[in-house]
Order: C-alpha cells, then sequence, then structure tokens
C-alpha cells in the first residue's frame, strides 16, 4: 500500500510536520464553527419575543399566562424563570436573577475557547515551521560549501514559509468566526439585561402592597 504522502499535494509534504499541526487545528476549528452555527440557529440567542409578550403583558397589568410556545432562546427562557421567581425578596430575586443570567450566556460560550486559542496559535506554528525550514535551508547550503546553488536557498526558503502561510490561512477565518460569535454573545446579553432592568420596575409595580383605606382618603379619621 502506498504511503498517504503520496495522496498528498507536494507543497503540503514540504511543509513537514508543521502542515499537519495546522491541518488537525483547521478541522478543530470548522467542526466547532459549525456546531456553533447550529446552536445559534436553534436557540436564536437575540430572539427576544417570549419575554416582550411576558413584559407587554405585565405593563398593561395583565396576569401573564403560560409562555406561547417553547422557550429556546436564552432571553426568553431567563425572563420566564425570573418571573416565575417573582415571589421572591428583593435582594434573593435580584441574586437568582443574576445566577440565570450567567447560567444563560455560559451555554452560548461554550467552544469559543477553541476558536480563540487556534486563532491565536495556528500563525505562531506557522512562524515556528518557516523558522525551523529556514534553518535547514541554510544548514543546506553551508553543506554545499563553495559549490553553491541558489536553488537550493531559494527553495528552501518556500517550503519554508509555506507553513506561514497555512497558519495564517488557519487563523484568520478562526479569529472572524469567534468575532462573529462573541459579538452575537454580547447583544444578546446586553438585551437581556435590558429585559431584565423593564422585567424588575413591572415586578416591583405589580406585586406592590394595596394601599391602606386611610392612604386613599386623607380625611378618615380614627375615632377613639
Amino acid at each position: 500500500m502506498p504511503p498517504i504522502s503520496l495522496h498528498l499535494p507536494e507543497w503540503f509534504v514540504s511543509g513537514g510536520a508543521t502542515m499537519w499541526v495546522l491541518a488537525l487545528l483547521s478541522v478543530i476549528a470548522l467542526a466547532t464553527l459549525i456546531s456553533k452555527i447550529l446552536q445559534f440557529a436553534r436557540i436564536r440567542p437575540g430572539n427576544s419575543r417570549q419575554a416582550d409578550q411576558l413584559l407587554n403583558a405585565l405593563r398593561q397589568g395583565k396576569q401573564p399566562g403560560e409562555p406561547a410556545g417553547k422557550l429556546n432562546s436564552p432571553i426568553d427562557r431567563v425572563l420566564w424563570q425570573c418571573w416565575q421567581n417573582r415571589n421572591l425578596d428583593e435582594a434573593a430575586w435580584q441574586e437568582e436573577s443574576l445566577r440565570l443570567a450567567r447560567s444563560g450566556l455560559d451555554e452560548l460560550r461554550g467552544g469559543l475557547r477553541v476558536l480563540e486559542v487556534i486563532s491565536a496559535i495556528a500563525p505562531l506554528l506557522g512562524l515556528l515551521g518557516t523558522v525551523f525550514g529556514m534553518i535547514g535551508a541554510f544548514q543546506a547550503l553551508e553543506t554545499a560549501g563553495s559549490q553553491v546553488d541558489p536553488s537550493i536557498l531559494s527553495g528552501g526558503i518556500w517550503e519554508a514559509l509555506l507553513t506561514t502561510a497555512a497558519g495564517l490561512t488557519v487563523a484568520i477565518p478562526t479569529l472572524a468566526a469567534f468575532h462573529w460569535a462573541d459579538r452575537s454573545i454580547e447583544q444578546c446579553r446586553e438585551k437581556m439585561q435590558d429585559r431584565l432592568s423593564r422585567l424588575k420596575v413591572l415586578r416591583n409595580n405589580h406585586t406592590a402592597p394595596e394601599p391602606l383605606e386611610e392612604d386613599r382618603d386623607p380625611s378618615v379619621s380614627h375615632a377613639y
């Protein structure tokens, strides 16, 4: 059976072991990106339709019923969970709301660290491969002695630069994917914070105690 290297492009084989590492990183980055795209498509982190319906019902003085559909979005899920905890005292409600919000956002951040690390180390690996390639090229030049062939140096240089090009090819789209996912999560966080601030005000109004009879009518006096 012929070796695997016979089925690979010459430029890939010329890059050496660094090209294999970069190829592995590119596969991991692509798999992570696809999983994030599918996750975001399923839960739609920026969607707040159910949360807005809850807030609109409270703003109109109505008692919200059950959610109209499945709560896939973190904003919808957190808002409805916070509303279900409305009977807690103020301090406990705020702490629980923060915990639920962090939990919902942490679910979205899964895999982001992988993209960030790959985008950082891929160009460094490419540069490292280039340095090793340049060392090999100059060693070959030294071995040639007085019979110096310019093709030895030029051939070694272009083979060495392949790893730098490969590292940048992996790092640039990975970094773009990381910033896209990070920005989507940041927008979700800002929107969730806005909806929670509105819910806090409406909850206080909705759960405010009824004024006493004498508070409603100042003219009422007590007989002793």
